[in-house]
């Protein structure tokens, strides 16, 4: 059953914001107002079409006692309860705690784990997987820090999403990602495996973390091209040490100015996900870690080339399409770790 009291509050709430908003706020007010307004919006219209199938159906059962209308009744009767099933369901999932992350741009780190060679090649091809996907989204992607091997593979690459629920949907790609394919350094034709290791953290921003500039210490190099080319003549890289925590981020565009914005970018956001992380682990502490959790040791996927075959290992997904999976068509696989994650909170919460 919903709680009545729990959607009558939501439902005040809605009314409360849209009285507010048409006394015309202004400035952050009316933004805070509009974004709260906005999230509600979806969750009250999946509120307010269960009460209108509750009415409805009570409507169908008075029916029932007037020899006139039993018949109608009857009929229709079946039909609104079977409906009524699925919109308690709907209802459910709009009620699911949000992470509060999950509309913000996101962060993604990928760099070549066992493998050697064959590693950072195929670290490459998940970057332009996640390019692609990410076109195909809508959403702006913006390589900030790239190192790249003699062979065109990446030693590491810091790459930022941002647009519309980003994190919300890539946040389920952290961890290892096992590739199984005849490399194209092998001229044996042998099967080898590699992986690569992904970390997607939601972007911090600065109300988020404060970092005491005395934690910190900056310097500058002069930054490499490719495969260690192209070297540089001005000292532009900046590198950046975060003492408490042994962090270290380095940025390497041309500009100087740039790279003191972006190093300090990406280390507040590894600080807010190291919080994020401590937070989830004391959430966690008495149950196994689920689908979304962050986990970058855990294996969660394995794309095998010579069966077209990708398995992600977390949920059991097997798709024979892996061909569309690395030109960026991640939908099928992201869609199923989304549902495999609400029906674990379903699960936890006793819905």
């Amino acid at each position: 059953m919903i709680a009545a009291d729990k959607i009558e509050q939501l439902i005040d709430r809605f009314q409360f914001l849209e009285a507010k908003m048409a006394e015309g706020s202004t400035g952050a007010d009316i933004a805070a107002l509009g974004k709260e307004y906005a999230e509600l919006r979806p969750v009250v219209e999946t509120v307010t079409a269960y009460k209108d199938l509750v009415s409805q159906i009570a409507q169908a059962e008075e029916m029932l006692t007037d020899p006139e209308m039993k018949e109608l009744a009857e009929a229709e009767l079946p039909e609104l309860k079977a409906q009524l099933a699925a919109s308690e369901h709907d209802v459910q999932l709009a009620l699911l705690p949000k992470d509060a992350a999950d509309g913000r741009p996101a962060l993604i780190e990928i760099r070549p784990g066992t493998g050697g060679d064959e590693a950072s090649l195929f670290a490459g091809d998940l970057l332009r997987m996640y390019q692609r996907y990410a076109e195909g989204q809508g959403w702006k992607f913006e390589i900030l820090e790239e190192s790249q091997t003699e062979l065109g593979g990446i030693k590491e690459v810091v790459a930022r999403i941002a647009g519309d629920g980003v994190f919300a949907k890539m946040k389920f790609e952290s961890g290892v990602h096992r590739v199984q394919r005849v490399p194209e350094t092998e001229s044996g034709g042998r099967i080898h495996t590699s992986a690569a290791t992904v970390a997607v953290l939601p972007e911090a921003a600065d109300v988020d973390i404060d970092i005491n500039p005395a934690d910190i210490r900056i310097d500058t190099m002069r930054a490499s091209g490719s495969g260690g080319q192209h070297v540089n003549t001005t000292d532009s890289a900046v590198r950046i040490l975060h003492e408490p925590t042994g962090i270290i981020v380095v940025s390497s565009e041309k500009s100087q100015h740039r790279n003191r914005e972006i190093a300090m970018q990406v280390l507040k956001t590894r600080l807010f996900d190291l919080e994020r992380q401590k937070a989830a682990d004391e959430r966690s502490a008495d149950r196994k870690a689920q689908v979304g959790s962050g986990d970058r040791s855990e294996r969660i996927r394995t794309y095998n080339f010579p069966q077209g075959r990708m398995t992600d290992h977390r949920i059991n997904l097997t798709l024979y399409s892996l061909g569309q999976v690395m030109q960026g068509d991640l939908d099928e696989v992201i869609s199923a770790l989304q549902a495999d994650a609400q029906a674990t909170l379903l699960a936890e919460m006793g819905g």
